[in-house]
């Protein structure tokens, strides 16, 4: 039994003729999502690590934003989107220096964040402490959970 799987003879199991179509699609699947995704995984570079959470009344953004002032960053809101534009800059070495390691990365970013519905753009609040970019986001009106009182 094992022989004929290994060295691929027919086995005497019942397969379906979309079997293999579905495998493929499958495959297909995956091929697309990672082509869709250009940053799959942001791990270094001057493009920003974000979180995204909400409460009842507000979306949280933090952004990891390490040696970048408040005069450096221009955030706009527009209906459901964020953009966090800046740049990050960091000392010249002197002439000659000679790097053993070079992990950090200075430069423009932009970093455009979909939230999953409408903001009061009236009601942002951003704060910059420690390297961490933290925006209270108000949802809109029509976005927050109505409570419903049974009679």
């Amino acid at each position: 039994m094992i022989y004929r799987r290994f060295f691929g003879l027919p086995t005497w199991r019942f397969r379906s003729p979309f079997e293999e179509l579905s495998q493929l699609r499958q495959q297909m699947d995956r091929l697309l999502e990672d082509a869709r995704t250009p940053y799959p995984h942001p791990q270094a570079g001057v493009y920003p690590l974000i979180n995204l959470t909400e409460d009842r009344n507000s979306y949280f953004i933090r952004a990891e934003l390490p040696g970048v002032t408040a005069e450096d960053l221009d955030i706009q809101a527009t209906g459901k989107n964020i953009s966090i534009t800046g740049e990050r800059k960091i000392g010249s070495e002197e002439e000659g220096t000679k790097y053993h390691r070079k992990e950090r990365e200075a430069g423009r970013f932009s970093r455009a964040i979909a939230l999953p519905r409408d903001v009061d753009t009236g009601k942002i609040e951003a704060k910059l402490a420690d390297g961490i970019l933290t925006l209270v986001v108000a949802k809109a009106e029509a976005a927050k959970p109505k409570q419903i009182t049974v009679q």
